[in-house]
């Protein structure tokens, strides 16, 4: 009886929360725009948000036939576009943006710089990460696509959030 009492202060420490687990976050030094990695600890709910493309600049008009970049915009527009239409996908199912951790990146080239507008898709991401709203940034890969899934579209985001239940 009395080893079993010596060990009840091990098994209550045991037992105890050390603290409530969070989402860790892990910046570069010095901050940059982006994550150098997150982690997510056992007990968060995971979300995981397919590809988005922008929406038409003007819904009232039809789109083009074949679809045109002056349909969906400059690679900033679009990429603002695709990350309101997220924003509004994770409200949906009470998420914000700030519980993005991850974030991937498909821009194609933009024929009138026979490239990627990398710029104008970090002036997009710069209106949601690192704001005053939205103090958070997320872990992101980038990759250029010879296309996306139809003509006139530049950008295309998938997102995955987390968030402690």
């Amino acid at each position: 009886m009395r080893h079993a009492l010596c060990l009840l202060p091990l098994f209550a420490a045991c037992a105890a929360p050390v603290g409530a687990a969070e989402i860790q976050r892990y910046g570069t030094t010095p901050p940059g725009r982006i994550l150098i990695g997150a982690e997510v600890p056992p007990g968060a709910t995971l979300f995981f948000v397919s590809g988005q493309l922008a929406s038409p600049l003007d819904p009232s008009k039809p789109v083009s036939s074949p679809p045109t970049i002056a349909d969906f915009g400059d690679a900033k527009t679009q990429t603002i576009s695709a990350l309101t239409k997220i924003k509004g996908i994770l409200a949906a199912h009470g998420y914000a943006m700030s519980d993005i951790i991850k974030m991937t990146l498909f821009i194609a080239p933009d024929p009138k710089l026979g490239k990627m507008d990398f710029d104008g898709v970090n002036a997009g991401f710069a209106q949601f990460f690192n704001t005053k709203e939205n103090p958070n940034t997320v872990a992101r890969s980038a990759f250029q696509v010879a296309a996306l899934a139809g003509p006139g579209f530049l950008v295309e985001i998938e997102v995955t959030a987390a968030k402690m239940k």
